[in-house]
């Protein structure tokens, strides 16, 4: 499947909006390949998205689960209070921190009803037997990672392809667990670090994603043995994006740092810095789903302050190009780095 891409770009599946049924049109039509965002969209919604997708290209394209995990032990009701006291300064209503699977089982049977041709898990493992009743319908299998431990565990159970995730990458961290002590939730290696230490660990496909915007970047991982480079904060300027505008303001303006919280969600994720994210994340619980059900009211009233601004390390270089035209320019900077160097090397 990914050997096979006239352009080695993939663009990820940012879930909360920015991942649409046109930009991932807009990326498959380019040559590269896209991938629909099921995390938060109740079962209809990501149908939908799935239909308007296949209007919109006849190419394949794929569709991110979140896996879902246990229920948290970690004690909220301080959390709540915090939360509950920034919400009241912007007229807010804090939202219920429950746990649920994300309609988990439902989307997973959707997915395999409409044989969608790639399904990406993120946060953990499917189920072997899951993996097996995919595998039946055709459909390729990806399993995001973030350590060779985590690779070898995706290569037991199945998986066709790993999606290495360094940690520049932005917003959610993929990792199985969450230590809830580390500000990535365990081991953080960078993109080309973990890309190495995976492939030497299995032998599997790998796509690497994390921090990655230049066509001399995907050079670089493929050069590291990668088979494509997924971005996702480098569409995220895109006007095919779903993001929103006071997001869309700050990334253009590249002048915040990024950090990793759980402050939004209750898991490790990479966001620019703002008032939230400095007054919360030495507070926040490891506790996802909760946390992000918690504090949705407060993202969602669009105050720059209060949102989840989530960006890889690189997004400075981010532009505001339409998606087309950002795999276009990918590929012409790969091949131009391909042929300096093969020119340097005398090899032209």
């Amino acid at each position: 499947m990914f050997h096979t891409l006239a352009v080695p770009v993939i663009a990820a599946p940012m879930a909360g909006g920015a991942s649409t049924p046109e930009l991932v049109a807009a990326v498959s039509e380019a040559g590269g390949f896209g991938f629909l965002a099921a995390g938060y969209l109740t079962v209809e919604q990501l149908a939908e998205k799935i239909d308007q997708t296949s209007k919109l290209t006849g190419k394949p394209f794929g569709v991110n689960l979140f896996v879902p995990g246990t229920r948290p032990t970690a004690d909220l009701s301080s959390y709540v209070d915090r939360v509950t006291a920034c919400a009241e300064k912007i007229g807010a209503v804090p939202g219920d921190p429950r746990w649920d699977d994300d309609n988990y089982g439902a989307k997973l049977e959707l997915v395999l009803a409409l044989r969608v041709p790639v399904v990406s898990f993120t946060f953990g493992l499917p189920d072997a037997d899951d993996v097996q009743r995919l595998k039946a319908t055709g459909t390729t299998i990806v399993v995001t990672v973030t350590t060779p431990s985590e690779a070898r565990q995706a290569q037991q159970i199945g998986a066709d392809v790993l999606c290495v995730q360094g940690a520049d990458a932005g917003a959610h961290r993929g990792t199985f667990t969450d230590d809830g002590i580390s500000p990535g939730g365990g081991e953080l290696y960078g993109t080309l670090a973990a890309l190495t230490l995976v492939r030497n660990a299995v032998d599997l496909p790998v796509i690497a994603t994390g921090g990655l915007m230049s066509g001399a970047d995907v050079a670089a991982v493929l050069a590291a043995g990668a088979v494509a480079a997924q971005l996702g904060t480098a569409f995220l300027g895109c006007p095919e994006a779903g993001t929103a505008a006071a997001h869309r303001e700050a990334l253009a303006e590249g002048a915040r740092r990024t950090a990793l919280t759980r402050a939004f969600s209750g898991r490790p994720a990479r966001g620019l810095v703002n008032r939230f994210l400095i007054e919360h994340t030495p507070h926040a619980p490891a506790a996802y789903p909760n946390v992000h059900h918690l504090t949705k009211p407060v993202r969602a009233t669009g105050e720059l302050e209060v949102m989840s601004l989530w960006a890889g390390t690189t997004y400075p270089l981010a532009t505001t190009e339409p998606a087309a035209d950002i795999v276009r320019r990918l590929h012409t900077e790969l091949t131009d780095v391909v042929n300096s160097l093969a020119r340097r090397f005398g090899r032209s």
